[in-house]
């Protein structure tokens, strides 16, 4: 949510909160007021509304507002009541026309230089807010209108088995007992694209982070697992639940449809309103807390709003805040903004005690921690070229302490193995392997051609089949010297000339040892040979790692630094699946603070 925060918890007797919410707008009411009316026309304000010194007149003041389409309804009625009781603001009546337009869409319509169609927008989120001041719109919240907590919304089977409402969860707990278990299915929207998305990951993120050193590595992971099952947005994603009476029985198709999915308490509660008790949708908040989707009440100064229309926009704020608004937004599942958590509506979507549901709410992350956040998606889960290059060196076949007699080659492929499980069929991979003199006067070979994951490749088999079996069948070269500088040149220049846009492309090189060629090229020569083949238009970073303790780590950093990318060392060669998702995370951070 950005830099702008939910106010304080209010006190929990309903009139209290309302005192504390009045006061609230009071203030924030004088500060728009004196920023967004022009001509510095006076204008009182008294326990949260104007005072209006004549009646309504034929001439209605009109206002244009976009909404998110889940609060958009709600606030529609609102409006419909302003015309009807012919409510005014300082004596001319409103006439508010509320659209539905996606928050997503509509931060990124500022980037154009067309002038707004709306002078008020009501996200789900502040974190468009951001987005749009990123975009230079120049807008300024006023308020909030309503709230509602990001969840964990599951079938009633698959509920049942992870424990509801007994047993909570960690963001992170959540996350790996839901995207590892395809008999549950775990969707969302997309987090470049969806507020209760993007949310949920930082959540993830900041679990998976404060559970130990290897945080970084399991998010990346569960972000694979996760864009397995990701949708262009809410509404979509609300479609793919299994259709089962008590879901996963409805059919042939539920088997690929979900039961689980992050959703927001109101999407939940929209859900269950329309599906019968056996159907309806069970709620798991995390006990390290749930995000709010906080709806800003937002002026848009780039509409060049009028006096008389800047006063129509602070006089319906108020209206969404007086106790009838209230009880239709309540009544649409949302809670009150900075208020204690509505036991009807919690319940109709699925909250039960002992799940924290009117306690635990998360802190809002920051604009970077989100930016944190999409970085690594975008990286983790766009598709991905990457050009395998492993080191066939006699050194490879040296056994790793502690692994029932297997050798470096043995794990480094049983571990290459399980981070192939991590892509997409959309992802495109190869396979090369290096030693001194391996094919002819060639250090390196093209085992597997870097083509589509998905894609077939003969006999039945796919691209996917195709690279297990290259692995597996990965050999030291007997007698055979670590061909570094030459392979390496070669494997980057042909990831150069093939790279594909709106890709994820590297090279990940991974070897045991230190340049053994005498007849190849310098250190330095690679270097800047390297550094003239680097494009940051069209970036091709190398990840080196460094396996075991021979492995010349500063000699791979130096190389890798020269196209943008980064080093490892991993002493054990299991860890060279956790080196590569976080590598790709790092540098998938990287670009996305390069290319804002």
């Amino acid at each position: 949510m950005g830099r702008h925060s939910l106010p304080d918890d209010a006190a929990s007797a309903s009139s209290g909160a309302t005192r504390v919410a009045a006061s609230r707008r009071t203030v924030a009411l004088a500060t728009v007021l004196v920023m967004a009316v022009a001509g510095g026309t006076a204008v009182a304000v008294q326990r949260g509304v104007l005072s209006f010194r004549r009646s309504c007149t034929d001439s209605a003041v009109r206002l244009d507002l976009v909404a998110s389409p889940d609060v958009a309804p709600a606030v529609r009625a609102v409006a419909d009541r302003a015309r009807r009781d012919k409510i005014t603001s300082d004596g001319s009546c409103m006439d508010v026309r509320v659209s539905a337009r996606d928050s997503y869409e509509v931060a990124a319509s500022f980037a154009s230089a067309a002038k707004p169609d709306f002078s008020v927008w009501i996200p789900d989120a502040s974190l468009w807010i951001d987005r749009a001041k990123d975009a230079s719109a120049n807008v300024l919240t006023a308020g909030h209108v309503a709230a509602s907590p990001v969840a964990l919304a599951v079938l009633p089977r698959a509920a049942q088995t992870l424990g509801w409402p007994r047993k909570t969860y960690t963001w992170a707990e959540l996350a790996t007992a839901t995207a590892q278990d395809d008999t549950v299915g775990l969707g969302s929207a997309d987090p470049a694209r969806s507020a209760s998305g993007l949310l949920a990951l930082s959540c993830v993120g900041k679990s998976a982070a404060s559970a130990g050193a290897d945080g970084d590595t399991r998010t990346a992971a569960l972000a694979k697992l996760l864009a397995r099952r990701v949708y262009a947005d809410d509404a979509e994603a609300v479609k793919t639940l299994a259709s089962g009476s008590s879901g996963g029985s409805g059919g042939s198709d539920d088997s690929r449809r979900n039961q689980a999915l992050v959703l927001s308490e109101q999407a939940a509660f929209t859900y269950n309103a329309a599906h019968g008790t056996a159907q309806r949708l069970r709620l798991f908040y995390p006990e390290d807390g749930a995000p709010q989707l906080d709806y800003p009440y937002t002026m848009v100064r780039e509409a060049r709003m009028s006096t008389d229309e800047s006063r129509a926009a602070m006089r319906f704020m108020t209206l969404l805040g007086d106790p009838e608004s209230l009880r239709v937004l309540g009544e649409a599942g949302f809670r009150t903004p900075g208020g204690p958590a509505a036991e009807q509506v919690a319940s109709a979507a699925g909250a039960r005690s002992p799940q924290p549901y009117a306690s635990a709410t998360a802190e809002p992350p920051s604009a970077q921690e989100l930016q944190d956040a999409l970085g690594m998606w975008t990286i983790t889960v766009q598709s991905a070229r990457l050009t395998t290059v492993v080191d066939a060196s006699a050194s490879m076949a040296t056994p790793v302490p502690g692994a029932g007699g297997r050798s470096r080659m043995d794990v480094t492929k049983s571990s290459l193995t399980r981070a192939l499980s991590q892509f997409t069929p959309d992802d495109e991979i190869g396979l090369w392997d290096f030693a001194t003199h391996l094919d002819g006067s060639h250090d390196y070979r093209r085992l597997v051609p870097t083509a589509r994951l998905g894609d077939p490749a003969g006999g039945g088999r796919t691209q996917r089949d195709r690279l297990t079996q290259a692995f597996a069948a990965l050999q030291p070269v007997p007698d055979g010297g670590t061909g570094l500088f030459d392979t390496t040149l070669a494997a980057y220049q042909e990831a150069t000339s093939t790279y594909a846009p709106g890709k994820f492309n590297a090279v990940v090189l991974l070897t045991d040892g230190a340049n053994e060629d005498p007849g190849s090229m310098s250190r330095a020569d690679l270097v800047s040979r390297l550094r003239k083949l680097r494009d940051p238009a069209r970036p091709v970073p190398l990840i080196a790692v460094a396996v075991g303790p021979q492995a010349d780590a500063d000699e791979v950093r130096g190389i890798a630094k020269a196209t943008g990318g980064a080093a490892y060392r991993v002493n054990d060669p299991a860890g060279v699946q956790a080196v590569i998702l976080e590598a790709i995370m790092e540098l998938g951070r990287a670009q996305s603070r390069e290319g804002r």
